[in-house]
């Protein structure tokens, strides 16, 4: 039978955190079926990874994570999907129960530039 060992990511580094209105991100986001944008604690967002490399999997391994860039929009109350005013729509994946993103978005939050 297999070991199961759950380990989290001991540091999480993000290059560049962009606050945008939700137009623009669900404009960003529209054209990129890849990608979900997720909600955490009256945040939307999303991340994207640094491109993989043999360095940046060891240092995964390792338990260090790098996101290349990560946009965002204050969105109080959880839905499906998010609409823009001409109307694009993209999913919403709930992730409330994901402790690194719940710590994710209180970091976040504790940022200076959430109130700009």
């Amino acid at each position: 039978m297999p070991n199961f060992i759950h380990r989290e990511y001991k540091t999480v580094y993000i290059r560049d955190v962009v606050r945008m209105d939700l137009d623009d991100l669900i404009t960003m986001m529209s054209g990129d079926t890849s990608a979900p944008a997720y909600w955490v604690d009256g945040v939307l967002f999303v991340a994207f990874s640094a491109e993989p490399s043999e360095s940046i999997s060891k240092k995964e391994i390792e338990g260090i994570v790098y996101i290349e860039k990560m946009l965002f929009t204050k969105y109080p109350v959880f839905s499906r999907t998010a609409r823009s005013a001409i109307n694009y729509e993209i999913p919403v994946v709930n992730m409330q129960n994901s402790k690194l993103f719940g710590e994710l978005v209180k970091w976040l939050k504790g940022q200076p530039f959430w109130n700009d």
